[in-house]
C-alpha cells in the first residue's frame, strides 16, 4: 500500500510538473536564469518532500505543484508585461570586451575570472581575445560573441576586402518603451531616433515592439501591427 501510494503520488507528480512547463512555454526553460535556478530546485525539494512524507496526500502535491506554478507564471507575466522589473528578476547582459578591450569592471561584478572567460571563448572557437570586438555575458551565463570583421567567418581578406570595424547593435525601444541609457551607448540621441521613426510613419514609441541601432544610418523596427517590421 505505502509503495502503490508513492507510485500515485509520483505519477501526480510528474503530470503536474509536465502541465506546468506546457502552461509556462518552451522558451522559458530554453534559458536558466538565476531566478529559474531558485525556482527549479524549490520546486524539486517541494515535490521530493511532498512524495516521500507519509503525512502528505496527493491532494497537498496538486495544491503545491499548482500553487508555485500560479506564482512562476505571474512572476512570467509580469516580466513580459513590465520592462522595469524584468532587470531584478531576470538580470541583464553584461559586456565583458568592448571594441577589443576588456571591461576590468564589469568582470568584477559579475564574478568572472580571465581564466573563465578563456574557457568561454575557446568553446566559441576564439582561441586569442585578440580576435574579439565585443563579448557579452548573457543571463542565462552563456557568452555571446562578436569577432572583429577580419577574423570573421569568412576572413575578409580572403576575398580581398577591406577591413571594417564590427558594429555592436543596441536596443532602444523594448516592448514600447525607450531604453533611454542605450541611446549613449549607440551614440544617438532621441531627436534622431524620433525622425527616423518619422520617417517610418511611426509616431510613437508605444507603437514599436521592438527597434535596434545597428549603424549610424540604420534602425531595425518591429510593430506591433501584423503588417509586421518597417
Amino acid at each position: 500500500m505505502e509503495y502503490g501510494l508513492i507510485a500515485i503520488e509520483l505519477v501526480i507528480g510528474f503530470v503536474a510538473l509536465f502541465l506546468y512547463t506546457k502552461i509556462l512555454g518552451k522558451a522559458h526553460f530554453s534559458k536558466l536564469t538565476p531566478f529559474d535556478f531558485v525556482s527549479a530546485l524549490t520546486l524539486g525539494e517541494l515535490l521530493g518532500n511532498a512524495i516521500y512524507d507519509k503525512h502528505i496526500h496527493v491532494g497537498h502535491v496538486l495544491f503545491a505543484t499548482t500553487l508555485w506554478g500560479l506564482l512562476i507564471w505571474t512572476i512570467v507575466w509580469m516580466t513580459q508585461k513590465w520592462n522595469r522589473i524584468r532587470k531584478p528578476l531576470e538580470g541583464e547582459p553584461t559586456i565583458i570586451i568592448r571594441k577589443g578591450k576588456l571591461e576590468y569592471d564589469a568582470m568584477k561584478r559579475c564574478k568572472l575570472d580571465l581564466n573563465e572567460l578563456q574557457t568561454m571563448l575557446r568553446q566559441q572557437q576564439y582561441f586569442s581575445m585578440e580576435w574579439v570586438e565585443y563579448a557579452i555575458l548573457e543571463t542565462n551565463g552563456a557568452l555571446s560573441v562578436m569577432p572583429k570583421s577580419k577574423y570573421g567567418n569568412p576572413d575578409r581578406y580572403e576575398f580581398g576586402l577591406p577591413d571594417r570595424t564590427a558594429v555592436l547593435p543596441v536596443s532602444l525601444i523594448l516592448d514600447g518603451e525607450l531604453i533611454r541609457d542605450n541611446l549613449k551607448e549607440a551614440g544617438v540621441d532621441e531627436a534622431w531616433l524620433q525622425e527616423q521613426l518619422k520617417k517610418q510613419g511611426i509616431a510613437k514609441y508605444t507603437d514599436v515592439f521592438f527597434a535596434e541601432w545597428n549603424d549610424i544610418d540604420s534602425l531595425y523596427v518591429a510593430l506591433y501591427t501584423k503588417r509586421g517590421p518597417a
